[in-house]
């Protein structure tokens, strides 16, 4: 366990970020938090009154240091979290107030599409983030049939808008110079997406994640996918400590960690090589995969459980890869151009098809069914899952034991 925190050095800070935020919540302790900072007062006057010394007592102890730099971090997250409790976070107003205008200003370019006016609620929901028209119907039928992730614009979208940069960047000769040139431009593409998306929580953190993989690769060096999903985590907490108790943060993080998780393993159930079939089979372990991580905070929050998630997010995520970047480019160019008009009924024709698609799932009689948690149950839920994942990986018979007698528990907790 310790090699595997070393591993990631951010996976540290973030858990004890989180462990300062909720004493905070829980425990209000502002006042008392001071006494974290005794020890480490301590430790200060002692290596002061052996600063003459070859060796201090304290240098030889590495883990002291650690608990030292635990006790100012907790003490810091119950600072920040108490400031935050009467204090707004702190906003880039003009900012925010730019992004907004040029949402709305976008949004109504959609006005020349031959589009229904839900349809166009729609298209401006899953490419921008415009919901102010989102009829609150829309929203459900959305939810009903598993595919609500599609109009929080989230990494899967961020994710294409990357695919897409990288495709239109690949002319590029593949040299040092130019690699740092296609890595500036695509970081600015995905800045500019997430600022026009209104700079949203599972927006920023799909793009500070790409980010870090961006100047990673800049640099020769491959980030590691857990640690740069703890540093995205790590970093909006900071910003806001009470990000960690909003529902699309922890849909968010909770999808994406499961995909890490399981998604490799799953798809390495079928190997598949060819390439017409290989990016439908990613789609669908990927869908497995965030999927089976969010399904019980869907049965806490929304108290449902689709069961047709599989077919429509195979197919509606087809569509949308292509959607959702074909649609941004007519929004961004200008009226008139050659190649707009086609485009235009690429555009719509994509969009008939996917509310005609999702339209036939929703009256499915059992595309949700009701099921819903507490909060007891929720969490004994993910300790078993988690347990019975790491029985797969390892194949050890206590792991097994363990992730069973959690489940008996929760039954028995649920018949009570």
């Amino acid at each position: 366990m310790i090699e595997e925190l070393q591993k990631r050095p951010f996976v540290r800070p973030l858990l004890l970020w989180i462990a300062g935020i909720i004493l905070q919540v829980c425990f209000p302790l502002s006042e008392l938090s001071v006494w974290l900072l005794l020890p480490v007062a301590i430790v200060v006057v002692i290596s002061f009154c052996f600063s003459g010394k070859q060796s201090a007592p304290v240098y030889s102890f590495r883990w002291l240091w650690g608990v030292l730099i635990s006790c100012v971090i907790i003490f810091m997250s119950i600072r920040t979290t108490d400031y935050m409790e009467t204090h707004d976070p702190p906003k880039a107003e003009r900012l925010m107030q730019k992004a907004r205008e040029t949402q709305t200003y976008l949004a109504h370019k959609l006005d020349n599409l031959q589009l229904s006016d839900n349809e166009k609620s729609i298209l401006a929901t899953i490419t921008i983030s415009y919901r102010q028209t989102l009829p609150r119907e829309t929203r459900r039928q959305f939810s009903t049939v598993g595919v609500a992730h599609i109009l929080a614009v989230s990494g899967f979208h961020v994710g294409i808008v990357y695919g897409a940069l990288l495709l239109a960047l690949s002319f590029l000769p593949r040299r040092r110079g130019f690699g740092y040139l296609k890595t500036a431009l695509i970081f600015l593409g995905i800045w500019t997406f997430a600022f026009i998306a209104g700079l949203g929580v599972s927006t920023v953190r799909a793009t500070i994640m790409i980010s870090i993989y961006l100047v990673g690769k800049a640099f020769g060096r491959r980030p590691e996918r857990y640690n740069t999903l703890a540093a995205a985590a790590f970093i909006l907490l900071v910003y806001n400590p009470y990000n960690l108790f909003d529902i699309g943060f922890q849909l968010s993080f909770t999808a994406v960690f499961f995909i890490f998780l399981i998604q490799r393993p799953l798809s390495n159930l079928i190997p598949v090589r060819n390439p017409l079939l290989k990016t439908p089979w990613d789609i669908l372990t990927v869908t497995t995969a965030a999927q089976t991580g969010v399904m019980f905070l869907c049965c806490y929050y929304f108290g449902t459980f689709t069961t047709v998630f599989l077919i429509a997010n195979l197919v509606l995520s087809l569509i949308a890869t292509a959607l959702i970047p074909l649609g941004l480019l007519w929004m961004l160019l200008p009226a008139g151009l050659p190649y707009v008009a086609p485009l235009q009924w690429l555009v719509e024709t994509l969009m008939h098809g996917f509310m005609w698609f999702i339209s036939r799932l929703f009256i499915i009689p059992w595309a949700s069914l009701p099921i819903r948690f507490d909060w007891v149950t929720t969490i004994c839920a993910y300790i078993s899952l988690l347990t019975l994942i790491r029985f797969f990986y390892n194949r050890r018979a206590r792991t097994l034991i363990i992730s069973l007698s959690v489940l008996l528990a929760t039954i028995i907790w649920g018949m009570f």
